[in-house]
């Protein structure tokens, strides 16, 4: 197979690239680093996060509570909910025996376990404004404490409900990507294809995809991330209701045009997903990334159908489960 680029003969095979198809569209505004040095690794992970870690400032400069809250994964939101509920109440108990217990009105207890247990639910029934009334505070510093401890507790749910309505309200896409992209037949030709589909009934409306590609070349001595636009056969939609199969016919203004499996994986090929759409149920434009790299490239597949008619034929069944399912194919040559 004829090779897109020329091979310098004193660099090793994955740092020999000189020229690319020239036809193919130079991307500039990845936003991303040309600077190979200056990178490592694939440049977006595969639930579209970047694969970056940022370092160079104390760790309290760098938190974003409110964004880490929001973002985190449900079970660990609310193990942090309930950390800070028990950490709170242990807190305010602890201040609660320093007073002096004979503050605390109505106690019952006798060992010092029975007694910080009953100060530490005492606690937590001030926390939450609910008072059942068997202890009360005696004095000025115990009313003090557990007047503070009520103004923080209100204040606490205040931003906990806060937290849980922009954890439901967020815009989010709900789109998930088929695992591996395929080379497959396409047209007498080949096309680089892969799929997603949305998960939810959360479906979109005015549609848009771009996809690049980055590969490492060598220009003027040196190796340098390149960045390429991968026009697609069809890369807008009024609507996505089910699966849609993205595709990238390899023509002469692709970068791959006449690139052999071992040159695509020379250049550490990485594909970048970018979708745009609008979500009707939450009234607002969302946005989804993903990424396939080299090494998640299968070469002769074509991807098994999703959809099929329902038993009485009126209406549609979108099967996720097959999202990443695909069959053997002939190519029209030889990678």
């Amino acid at each position: 197979m004829q090779k897109g680029f020329i091979f310098e003969a004193n660099l090793p095979p994955r740092m020999a690239f000189r020229q690319l198809n020239r036809r193919a569209q130079i991307n500039n505004e990845t936003g991303l680093g040309t600077n190979t040095a200056l990178s490592g690794g694939r440049f977006f992970a595969k639930d579209g996060r970047a694969n970056i870690e940022v370092r160079g400032l104390h760790f309290w400069q760098r938190l974003n509570l409110y964004h880490t809250l929001l973002s985190m994964k449900r079970w660990k939101f609310l193990v942090a909910i309930m950390l800070f509920f028990i950490g709170i109440n242990l807190i305010f108990a602890g201040i609660y025996l320093l007073i002096g217990l004979e503050h605390l009105s109505g106690m019952v207890a006798n060992t010092f376990g029975e007694k910080f247990g009953e100060a530490f639910f005492f606690s937590a029934q001030t926390f939450t404004t609910v008072g059942y009334g068997r202890i009360n505070p005696v004095g000025f510093l115990a009313s003090f404490v557990a007047s503070f401890e009520a103004l923080t507790g209100l204040m606490s749910f205040a931003l906990v409900t806060g937290l849980l309505y922009g954890r439901f309200a967020r815009p989010r896409s709900f789109i998930r990507y088929s695992h591996n992209a395929l080379f497959s037949p396409f047209k007498n030709g080949v096309a680089l294809m892969f799929r997603m589909a949305p998960y939810t009934k959360n479906y979109l409306v005015n549609v848009e995809v771009k996809v690049s590609i980055a590969m490492k070349v060598l220009e003027d001595g040196m190796i340098k991330n390149k960045f390429f636009n991968m026009p697609l056969d069809i890369a807008k939609a009024s609507t996505m209701t089910a699966n849609w199969t993205l595709v990238h016919p390899i023509n002469e203004d692709s970068p791959l045009y006449q690139l052999s499996k071992a040159d695509i994986e020379a250049a550490e090929t990485e594909l970048l997903v970018f979708v745009q759409g609008f979500d009707e149920s939450f009234s607002n434009t969302v946005i989804s990334k993903a990424s396939y790299r080299f090494e998640e490239f299968v070469y002769g597949a074509k991807y098994v159908p999703m959809v099929h008619p329902n038993e009485a034929g009126t209406g549609t069944i979108l099967e996720l489960d097959k999202l990443d399912h695909y069959a053997p194919a002939e190519l029209p040559f030889q990678y």
